[in-house]
């Protein structure tokens, strides 16, 4: 979900238009929401674990951190003046998982789609005509 001026994931006009699997999907489609997402899989994290880890500023962690707690994916505990983030379903791990599999599967079809992904660099030189 792209991040409008508040922090917020999408505006309420986009959000009324979105199915919840369209959501849920589209919310994981940022490689920075992925992989806090992944770290939060090994166990909860601050911030300050969370910018070291992805090498991120702290003010973009925070942002996307934001996203996923709208999204309900994930949530904090606060002890003391620190915030500990961590999933709030564990079967996001599980969906993680199945994903895993099927880029296995597919030989990472899905990463070389030329739509979504990234295209595919031929080894062979085009030939003209």
């Amino acid at each position: 979900m792209a991040m409008n001026e508040g922090g917020r994931c999408v505006s309420a006009d986009i959000a009324a238009g979105v199915t919840p699997a369209a959501a849920l999907f589209h919310s994981l489609a940022d490689e920075t929401r992925l992989r806090i997402v992944q770290r939060l899989a090994a166990g909860e994290a601050r911030v300050v674990d969370l910018t070291g880890a992805l090498g991120l500023a702290q003010s973009t962690v925070s942002k996307h951190l934001a996203c996923l707690r709208d999204c309900g994916l994930i949530d904090y505990r606060a002890e003391g003046r620190q915030s500990f983030y961590a999933l709030t379903r564990p079967e996001l791990i599980d969906l993680l998982a199945a994903a895993e599999h099927l880029l296995g599967a597919t030989g990472h079809a899905v990463a070389l789609c030329p739509t979504y992904g990234h295209p595919a660099q031929s080894s062979q030189p085009e030939v003209s005509t």
